[in-house]
């Protein structure tokens, strides 16, 4: 069988009898876009996620679950930077976007009409961030490595780390990143910009 025809088993008795039995297709098997087993590809909306891309996958399924729409109706921007008011929405609209139970904004550069605003409150709520300062989110101000994987790691919980070791020479265990980066190589989120650079800036 292949991914798409159907495929025809024999076999023969010492006896002289064949019997046969039909085989059903395999099925394509999609790995980011495309198969494993055949020249099949998807097709992105966007025109600069590519079959192949490392990201094809989880694309697909960011826009799927309502996470992002993408930068337009047909880009996604894979290799632009992404603001803080970026992450806590992408964070707050994966976690179903939950209504804060709290009303009080201390923020000066946050209003109530930003498309962020429920959002940071209830990324602050959850204490996934404290802002930039006690009056400023810096809703504008583009997110480093580091303090994604630390929302990433404030948004599940804090879950306990146990794995200390770590391959990455730029990174010491006074950063306040430290226990989010340890947990993210755990989980495999992330494997560093290199063998043994984390990137954190």
């Amino acid at each position: 069988p292949t991914c798409t025809e159907k495929g025809v088993e024999s076999r023969s008795c010492e006896c002289g009898e064949t019997e046969t039995r039909e085989i059903e297709a395999l099925g394509h098997n999609f790995d980011n876009g495309k198969c494993t087993r055949c020249d099949a590809t998807l097709t992105s909306k966007f025109e600069d996620v590519k079959a192949g891309d490392f990201y094809f996958d989880p694309v697909e399924w960011a826009v799927e679950k309502g996470v992002t729409t993408g930068a337009s109706e047909t880009t996604f921007n894979p290799n632009g930077n992404c603001l803080r008011a970026q992450v806590v929405t992408f964070l707050w609209r994966a976690a179903g976007e939950p209504e804060p139970t709290s009303t009080v904004n201390p923020f000066e550069d946050v209003k109530e009409s930003d498309w962020y605003y429920k959002a940071v409150l209830w990324a602050v709520e959850n204490e996934i961030t404290n802002g930039l300062d006690a009056t400023h989110f810096g809703p504008y101000t583009e997110c480093n490595r580091a303090q994604v994987v630390t929302f990433l790691y404030r948004a599940m919980g804090e879950p306990k780390v146990t794995e200390t070791e770590h391959p990455f020479t730029d990174v010491n265990e006074k950063e306040f990143y430290y226990d989010a980066m340890l947990w993210a190589v755990e989980e495999g989120i992330t494997n560093g910009l290199t063998l043994t650079t984390f990137g954190p800036n």
